[in-house]
């Protein structure tokens, strides 16, 4: 799925996002809006990640759904 995409359904897609990253808060995942840039800030600061895998790990997840 593609960023549009998600961007476009992220309600229905924010939920298997949680399930990914466990540690974000329902507000957290409500700002980021389906906005990679901001999911993958929300995930790096809360994991303490290097950008580089945060966007790893986004892009991983995205390409699953």
């Amino acid at each position: 799925m593609n960023w549009d995409q998600i961007e476009g359904k992220w309600k229905e897609v924010k939920g298997k996002a949680r399930t990914s990253w466990g540690e974000l808060t329902d507000d957290e995942l409500d700002q980021v809006g389906g906005k990679k840039d901001e999911l993958i800030g929300k995930i790096q600061k809360r994991y303490g990640l290097e950008r580089e895998e945060a966007e790893r790990q986004v892009d991983d997840w995205a390409n699953k759904l």
